[in-house]
């Protein structure tokens, strides 16, 4: 309890600073896969994607981030075990932030898209299980996320295939690609109002305090995808193209017509995206801040201090500007090659997936869903036309995320125990 009194101030300040390293990490790595389907369908420049994120991912974590967030991160141990020496949860925090964001560092350097919340969780697992104790770990929890390693990227990629699919049959492969895409494109703009709406609403306005059931927010997602539909019919109805142009021009008339799609898509997984995953940087930090501020308490909620969501959505934003063009290169290009209808499927099964995912309680990883999507889109075409090489290095980068952040975090826990003991 001494320590916390005598060292209170720095143990928060170095606390905020790896906070902050952490929201660098989130911004370089997962915001800028999020943001890799558009760039690499040519639907947005890098300039113009960073911007878009940068508004969009900032708007999610100010203000859908989280009034009030859990002070020990999705359950993943048991506050118990460190009501006699608060300390030890303050360093571990500390620690597993630190882990977590190099981590994310190096990965985004090599451009490898790894989950930045298997990397918190990772780190977190680490300090608890070998400074603590194995007990202290709730490793159901550790089980189900390993899971989702398999069960995430295969629902994802089946539903990204399906929509690349259908787009292929209702549009492409026919006689009058241009009168097909008036008919069917309002139905996926629909689904895509429908899907990426109903993610805000679940996952991102609760924050704020808005709270809607389940039948509201079905009942409101639906209206909002009706109105995106009949805007977008509006639209592509004033679409002139001369019926006598050849087929290739069609193709890339249609095409412009989903890269539109992509932008919207790409907004909306950005605010989503944003109000959810700041939670990987600030919760941990929310959970020290809360420690130091009530002597040593251990509080079942931590309420948030006025300066930490903008210290989230600045490092998000730096991280994304400075780095984020490593990880969107691989998302975009090096995985398989991209159009916008192409990207478009992708980002609406990764939509469909978080829908899904919230729905059932299944752990999930954005990284991992728009990954298995890009591969279901580019299978779609069949193994040649997907990058073996590319992906092999991303399933390895998955593979050790956790045990890399788990053995970073005990070390700097134990280094943390020395210089404040």
């Amino acid at each position: 309890m001494d320590i916390l009194t005598t060292y209170g101030s720095i143990l928060v300040m170095f606390a905020a600073a790896v906070g902050f390293l952490m929201a660098w990490g989130i911004g370089a790595n997962d915001v800028a896969n999020a943001m890799g389907t558009s760039v690499g369908s040519k639907a947005l420049t890098i300039k113009q994607a960073i911007i878009v994120a940068m508004i969009f991912e900032f708007a999610g974590a100010y203000l859908a981030g989280g009034e009030v967030t859990s002070t020990i991160r999705k359950g993943i141990i048991d506050a118990s075990f460190y009501i006699d020496q608060p300390e030890l949860l303050v360093f571990g925090m500390t620690a597993a932030l630190l882990a977590a964001g190099l981590w994310l560092v190096i990965a985004s350097y090599f451009g490898w898209p790894v989950s930045t919340t298997h990397s918190i969780v990772g780190a977190i697992v680490g300090f608890s299980a070998v400074g603590v104790g194995a007990d202290s770990v709730a490793w159901s929890k550790v089980t189900g996320i390993v899971g989702s390693w398999i069960i995430t990227p295969l629902i994802s990629g089946i539903i990204a295939y399906m929509i690349f699919m259908s787009s292929q049959k209702l549009i492409f492969n026919t006689k009058d690609p241009i009168d097909n895409a008036k008919r069917y494109v309002p139905f996926y703009m629909f689904l895509a109002g429908f899907l990426l709406s109903l993610v805000t609403i679940t996952k991102g306005l609760k924050h704020v305090g808005l709270h809607f059931t389940t039948t509201e927010a079905f009942i409101l997602a639906t209206i909002i995808g009706i109105a995106v539909a009949v805007v977008g019919k509006v639209f592509i109805n004033r679409i002139k193209i001369d019926p006598r142009a050849d087929k290739k021009m069609h193709f890339a008339n249609v095409e412009k017509i989903f890269a539109v799609l992509m932008i919207v898509t790409a907004c909306a997984m950005a605010f989503a995206h944003g109000s959810n995953d700041v939670a990987n940087a600030i919760g941990p930090l929310a959970a020290v801040v809360s420690i130091v501020g009530n002597n040593g308490e251990i509080a079942a909620k931590a309420t948030l201090a006025w300066w930490i969501l903008p210290l989230g959505g600045f490092g998000i934003v730096l991280g994304l500007a400075i780095f984020g063009k490593r990880v969107m290169a691989t998302i975009g290009t090096g995985i398989t090659h991209l159009t916008p209808s192409r990207g478009f499927a992708a980002e609406l099964a990764a939509a469909a997936t978080v829908v899904i995912a919230s729905g059932t309680g299944l752990p999930i990883s954005t990284t991992q869903t728009l990954v298995g999507a890009v591969l279901g889109v580019g299978m779609a075409r069949g193994i040649a036309a997907l990058n073996l090489s590319v992906v092999r290095n991303i399933v390895i980068s998955w593979v050790v995320t956790l045990p890399v952040g788990a053995g970073l975090s005990i070390i700097f826990f134990y280094m943390m125990k020395a210089v404040f003991s």
